[in-house]
């Protein structure tokens, strides 16, 4: 067997394809590799138990502890039968529970004074923590075959407890790991050996050995040293590839001409740009004159005025003879985009049109569902360069549009958008035109550094002058039923003050798998609905078409309330956007078709509803469409989450602190890595696991400079085909032909 397919060698050969599905389908893991990199999340020691009193609700945990006390419950006139654990560490207690025919044989073998692994969701019942059906390894008997095979498997003191899953316990990956462990000594080294003496980081092989089976605890330091490096370097090395790749890229410088468009705009301007906004500008301009293509990441908390300094940037382009396009994730921020550009230019924006300036330009629209005969003019007015600025959504990266010389690509909240994407649009320039990024989703700089790594980067954090503060609340609707009674009431007080308000739900509803009430449909969905409850799974999230005419017919009565979504026709879309935004509609329950670029000053009330549902930097985007204007902002974050949860804390952080990027540095904090890494945001398959983000700031910097000075002196790495090989398993084949193309 050669060296990489020991690797590559598929589990189920290994492991039996029964264990080999449930690894695949709920661990994403298929082959040698993927298990042998599956690290696990912690370790306990034999003799020691775990500290019960933390645990994480709603969360499968893994814990080594005592049994305290075991009885058998009986309930329904002794129908029914349940066993009550009473576990201990010596400070906290944890209750288990079992049901029904399950009671037997923990009712045998749970006696007090026993120690076990147990693994389970973890729920409150009663105002104690318990789990409910948990899985359990004894771990201090000798008398049976499996106890003792239990006691060997975990040779040493050390137990590692993996990631796991309600199909799979710690223990049974642990078992699996043994089967494979053989292969680590196969494991191809990535790191070339000069980086890896210089640091003193011991071998691949050795590492992985010491991670899944650790005699000390300097072993897991060890080899969490050196597997943090692989992670941090790889992916720097593919990004220092492309940084590489594209300053051999040639493009047209574009300075802007004097006294022309830009000039003009600026002379008509009603305000004076911020301090923050004339630094970034100046960065972008002397990117633009440069004839290499301009990667560059705007970063700006909500409302910072991103979108006048990408406008300004835009019109610098026209000014030197070329095109520029914005790209945007929504119909609906498209639209909003082109009404507050064309606003903003004025006369400038009609150029060729009657009443327009001589030094104007058009500025046409472009989205999916425009009708034919504007979709006609706008695609001509691009070819022949009449329009220099388009507006458009996904629609702009079609083949059959074309445009007469594009300079200036601009890429609006690159978190929607996959690097294929914006690469789909550069192609399209004669040469590969600039390209500027901008999400108002604040990024820490180590994110920025791993997921934006092939960009360079630059903040807005100033906000500009006459903006509202937003005073921010949690509603807790379940344990406080009047608080949410009250938000109505200041929902209707903010409009009798001449003002609007959001309602935001996570669900359109009215879904097409909704079924109908009543007759056996409904009979199942019943039945679901019990056994989800007992599963203790959430009802579905809550929707806009059902609050908004709960909201019309009761609390809001009397109130224009109106909806908006994604299902609804474009057309009907932006009519009842126009219509909120002159006033029309007191009161839009949306879904988060609303989260970026909508900019209704007279809006100052948002009520969020099942807040817990959302991430922590959505909250702050949606947060961030109320008080744009001169009134102060109200947002309020409904939500039914326990008080103890870790949803409940991620709201209260929200509603804590405006500082976007202190929040995102919670979200980071609460979210596992891999999902700050998605493919659509770095193309990347395979997440990060061992390093994080957000602790592991030092070596991702070191990283990236050795990544640097690698690919700075064999951009091929012809020279170090253990790292092509693993650049090849972290990117996909798609990903890597473009890196090769460059």
């Amino acid at each position: 067997m050669d060296r990489v397919s020991a690797f590559d060698e598929p589990l189920r050969k290994l492991l039996g394809g029964a264990t080999a599905k449930v690894m695949a389908d709920h661990l994403d893991l298929h082959t040698v590799g993927d298990l042998l990199h599956h690290y696990p999340r912690r370790y306990e020691e034999r003799g020691r138990l775990t500290a019960l009193t933390d645990l994480p609700l709603d969360e499968h945990v893994t814990v080594v502890a005592q049994v305290a006390d075991a009885r058998v419950m009986m309930f329904n006139n002794g129908r029914g039968k349940r066993l009550e654990v009473t576990l201990t560490d010596g400070h906290g207690r944890l209750q288990l529970v079992f049901f029904g025919h399950g009671v037997h044989k923990p009712h045998k073998e749970l006696v007090p004074g026993r120690r076990a692994m147990f693994a389970g969701k973890v729920s409150v019942f009663n105002r104690k923590t318990q789990l409910a059906h948990p899985t359990y390894q004894l771990l201090d008997v000798q008398d049976t075959d499996e106890a003792a095979e239990a006691v060997d498997a975990f040779a040493g003191r050390l137990l590692p407890i993996y990631p796991a899953c309600k199909q799979l316990d710690s223990w049974r990956i642990a078992k699996a790991v043994d089967t494979v462990l053989p292969s680590a000594g196969e494991a191809v080294d990535p790191l070339p050996p000069a980086l890896r003496d210089g640091r003193g980081l011991t071998s691949l092989p050795e590492a992985l050995l010491k991670v899944h089976r650790p005699q000390t605890k300097a072993d897991i330091a060890l080899a969490r040293d050196r597997l943090k490096w692989d992670e941090a370097f790889v992916l720097q090395v593919a990004l220092a590839r492309r940084r590489y790749a594209d300053t051999q890229l040639p493009a047209v410088a574009r300075r802007p001409r004097p006294g022309g468009l830009l000039d003009a705009f600026d002379a008509k301007l009603p305000f004076t740009l911020t301090e923050g906004q004339r630094k970034v500008s100046a960065e972008i301009f002397d990117d633009l004159a440069t004839e290499h293509p301009m990667h560059r990441l705007l970063q700006g908390e909500v409302g910072s005025g991103k979108t006048m300094v990408a406008l300004r940037a835009m019109l610098g382009v026209v000014d030197a003879g070329g095109q520029a396009a914005m790209l945007a994730p929504t119909e609906v921020l498209a639209q909003q985009h082109h009404r507050s550009i064309t606003e903003m230019m004025g006369e400038l924006a009609e150029g060729g049109m009657l009443g327009g300036s001589e030094q104007g330009t058009k500025v046409v629209l472009l989205t999916g569902s425009m009708g034919v005969a504007a979709r006609r003019q706008a695609l001509l007015d691009l070819v022949t360069g009449e329009a220099g600025i388009v507006i458009g959504t996904h629609a702009l990266i079609e083949d059959k549009v074309k445009f007469h010389d594009l300079g200036l690509v601009v890429v609006d909240e690159q978190h929607r958008f996959g690097v294929e994407q914006r690469d789909a649009l550069r192609s399209k320039g004669k040469q590969p035109p600039h390209l500027l990024v901008m999400t108002a989703t604040p990024i820490p700089r180590t994110v920025a550094m791993t997921v934006f790594g092939d960009l360079e980067t630059s903040v807005l954090d100033q906000l500009p002058a006459g903006r509202s503060p937003i005073a921010s609340h949690v509603v807790p609707a379940k344990d406080k039923p009047h608080f949410l009674s009250r938000a109505w009431e200041r929902v209707r007080e903010e409009v009798e003050n001449g003002h609007q308000a959001y309602v935001v739900c996570p669900r359109i509803g009215d879904d097409a798998d909704d079924e109908p009430a009543g007759g056996k449909a409904a009979d199942g969905k019943a039945k679901k609905k019990a056994a989800a409850e007992e599963d203790g799974e959430k009802r579905p999230p809550l929707a806009v078409l059902d609050i908004a005419a709960q909201l019309a017919a009761g609390p809001l009565a009397g109130l224009r309330v109106e909806v908006l979504h994604g299902r609804m026709n474009p057309e009907d879309k932006d009519d009842v956007m126009r219509r909120f935004a002159a006033g029309g509609v007191d009161v839009l329950v949306a879904t988060t078709v609303i989260e970026v670029g909508v900019n209704v000053p007279n809006a100052t009330a948002m009520v969020i509803m099942d807040a817990d549902r959302f991430g922590v930097s959505q909250l702050h985007q949606l947060r961030g469409r109320v008080g744009r204007g001169s009134a102060p902002g109200l947002c309020l974050l409904v939500s039914e989450a326990h008080e103890a949860s870790p949803a409940r804390a991620r709201l209260s952080a929200v509603a804590s602190t405006l500082d976007g990027f202190e929040l995102s540095r919670i979200d980071l904090e609460q979210r596992r890595e891999g999902d700050v890494l998605g493919q659509a945001q770095s193309g990347v398959r395979s997440s990060l696991r061992m390093l994080t983000v957000i602790d592991d700031e030092e070596v991702i910097a070191a990283a990236r400079e050795e990544a640097a000075a690698v690919v700075a002196a064999d951009p091929e790495l012809a020279h170090l085909p253990e790292l092509r090989t693993a650049l090849d398993a972290l990117l996909d084949k798609e990903r890597e032909q473009y890196l090769d193309k460059g």
